[in-house]
């Protein structure tokens, strides 16, 4: 089954999402969730055939740089429509729809060769737990640059435009701390279940990512701790939350493109 054809629609369906939710925000369209939702939709359902298609090979998972970027571009999106069902989120495709749709370029365009075989039930427990809490996390790090764009205009006294869509500031510091602790949760499965099921760090060249998700899950936990204790929130969550994302980038994706890219390790 040629690729190709899924590969665009999805981008197409993507980016005409992004688009309307951008127009959205600027206040150039009214508000239509309903064809955001039905665009991304359809470019989910053409994405999850081409992280099959990639992922998938006859010795195992491909898990290389661009596999991996397009599987959590696909995690991302589906948890963003699932909980715009719910929560006011979908004003974060405007950042995760191109994305999305660049994940896609990327695994057609620049597959990797690198191959995972023989993985345990364990382990793929550990890669998904890990894919989801990154997921949360990405969704927070867009949500934590909408919120620092809404709070510099209401301190500048500008209500107009993007503003007047946003649900009210406290809603949306609400909505960042409930993202981060979703993340929080499976982050620390992850952690927890790469020392149970990951044999030898070190020889599967996992170190580097153990430690800067550790580090990263101490940047969360502070960011928590003093939201709860001290009563942090606006611009300085946003920076706390915007380091741990960076942090967490490194870990997924720097590793991968040490590896494949200056090492060219391929198994």
């Amino acid at each position: 089954m040629p690729a190709l054809p899924f590969a665009l629609v999805a981008i197409v369906c993507y980016l005409a999402a992004g688009l309307l939710q951008s127009l959205s925000l600027a206040r150039r369209v009214a508000e239509r969730p309903r064809w955001v939702r039905s665009a991304g939709t359809i470019a989910l359902l053409c994405h999850g055939v081409i992280v099959g298609m990639t992922l998938l090979g006859p010795r195992g998972l491909h898990m290389g740089l661009t596999q991996s970027a397009t599987l959590i571009g696909w995690v991302v999106v589906a948890l963003l429509l699932l909980f715009s069902l719910f929560k006011p989120v979908l004003n974060a495709g405007v950042c995760v729809f191109p994305v999305a749709a660049i994940t896609i370029v990327a695994a057609i365009g620049m597959p990797s060769t690198m191959t995972e075989s023989g993985i345990s039930p364990g382990l793929y427990f550990h890669i998904l737990s890990s894919v989801a809490a990154f997921s949360f996390f990405a969704i927070a790090a867009v949500q934590a640059v909408l919120l620092a764009f809404q709070h510099h205009a209401l301190k500048q006294r500008q209500t107009l435009g993007i503003v007047q869509v946003l649900p009210p500031l406290t809603r949306m510091e609400q909505l960042l701390f409930e993202l981060i602790w979703c993340g929080m949760l499976l982050l620390t499965v992850a952690i927890v279940s790469g020392f149970v099921f990951v044999d030898n760090l070190f020889a599967q060249h996992l170190a580097h990512k153990t430690i800067l998700s550790m580090l990263a899950w101490l940047i969360f936990a502070a960011l928590l701790a003093g939201h709860h204790y001290l009563g942090w929130r606006g611009p300085r969550a946003v920076r706390w939350t915007l380091a741990g994302v960076g942090v967490l980038v490194l870990a997924f994706f720097g590793t991968k493109f040490v590896l494949e890219y200056i090492f060219h390790y391929n198994a």
